[in-house]
């Protein structure tokens, strides 16, 4: 190559003639192996990779990610990587990048908002039924193996309806908002597993379950399924037919089916609203003050006082968040001991305090006329 100067033609070097250099960076190039590497262990099409390894050249063209440490440079290819999957809908959790980078989640989260501001990058919220659908493809239970036994294998698109509708029911209780997807998703998934054939299935434990479909046991887990037995029981108890049975935690499992099959109507029963409480609370008072209770209603009130005390200590309770019920418990400050509260005269004298003892000059002379 050769550059024009005064007329004569001298020898240059490619990258001064043409701008651009004939060879990336090496921390570039680790990059976009690192981001193909990542694409292949998670079997994404090709269009996948080839945007994400634009949104990593972009990101490193990027002053404010110049400066940054290394570790977060590592991370900045899962970062495009997940925010590839997210536009293309495609379902992939953060924890699931989080465990193949071998990184907290907390840091892959500032990386990922820092990511998707400086590029102005649009990401969509993810489906939870794409989701269901693709942590269930994960589980090891729809075909006969070695390690699992025959009852315990079941109907893969039974099993993805079921869980379906048992995450549903947990977003209409509030028990998704705020919380990862995980850990409700694999309790739902336990839940419909045992209640499609709940005869040999409900002496097979949370921890079992998780081993033998080969996924892990995250540790919210256990509340999460807390948390959907107990909106189970609420809507077992408005059952007609189910009131006669003494409902538990492993027998309302065997009724899933039908409780679902009923959904809003036992929910709407279940759980009240608050204008509910307060239309209940005015009830008594709208009649005249004269006018005499309805006999139905006095003999009703005579014959059943336990269907009374059952409404007002077990009655439907508002549908809230869990942290509203629960909320977590505050630190209390420790009382004053007798030593500390002990008055000694040493203690300061505060501004305030001094100045209920000054007087002025009508004080002072009516102070000395009573001398």
């Amino acid at each position: 190559t050769t550059w024009p100067n005064t007329g004569c033609f001298s020898e240059v070097a490619y990258s001064q003639s043409t701008g651009q250099k004939e060879q990336l960076s090496r921390c570039l190039q680790r990059g976009i192996r690192r981001v193909q590497d990542l694409c292949k262990v998670l079997q994404l099409p090709t269009v996948f990779e080839e945007t994400a390894v634009s949104y990593f050249q972009r990101a490193l063209q990027h002053p404010s990610f110049h400066l940054v440490s290394l570790e977060k440079k590592e991370l900045l290819g899962g970062c495009c990587i997940f925010v590839t999957c997210r536009q293309h809908n495609w379902p992939l959790t953060m924890g699931t990048i989080c465990s193949l980078l071998y990184v907290k989640q907390e840091l892959f989260a500032s990386v990922y908002l820092s990511l998707q501001k400086e590029l102005g990058l649009s990401v969509p919220a993810l489906s939870l039924g794409d989701l269901v659908k693709t942590h269930l493809n994960s589980f090891q239970l729809f075909q006969h193996a070695a390690n699992v036994p025959a009852p315990f294998v079941e109907d893969k698109e039974k099993m993805v309806a079921r869980t379906m509708q048992i995450v549903e029911l947990a977003s209409e209780t509030w028990l998704v908002t705020g919380r990862h997807p995980i850990p409700i998703v694999t309790a739902a998934a336990f839940l419909s597993w045992q209640s499609l054939q709940p005869a040999a299935r409900l002496t097979c434990t949370f921890a079992r379950f998780c081993k033998l479909a080969g996924v892990d046991l995250p540790p919210p887990a256990h509340l999460r399924l807390k948390e959907l037995l107990e909106i189970l029981l609420r809507m077992a108890s408005q059952l007609a037919w189910l009131r006669v049975f003494n409902m538990d935690k492993k027998t309302v499992v065997k009724h899933i089916g039908d409780l679902l099959q009923h959904r809003i109507f036992l929910l709407k029963n279940a759980f009240c609203l608050e204008d509910e409480e307060e239309q209940r609370a005015v009830a008594p008072g709208e009649g005249s003050p004269g006018s005499p209770p309805a006999a139905g209603g006095a003999a009703q009130e005579e014959g059943c006082p336990s269907e009374r005390k059952r409404q007002h200590e077990g009655g439907p309770r508002p549908l809230l968040p869990p942290c509203l019920i629960n909320p977590r418990k505050r630190l209390r400050t420790a009382a004053p001991s007798a030593s500390d509260s002990a008055i000694t005269g040493d203690e300061p004298i505060s501004d305030s305090e001094i100045e209920q003892y000054l007087r002025g000059p009508e004080e002072i002379r009516a102070f000395r006329k009573a001398k």
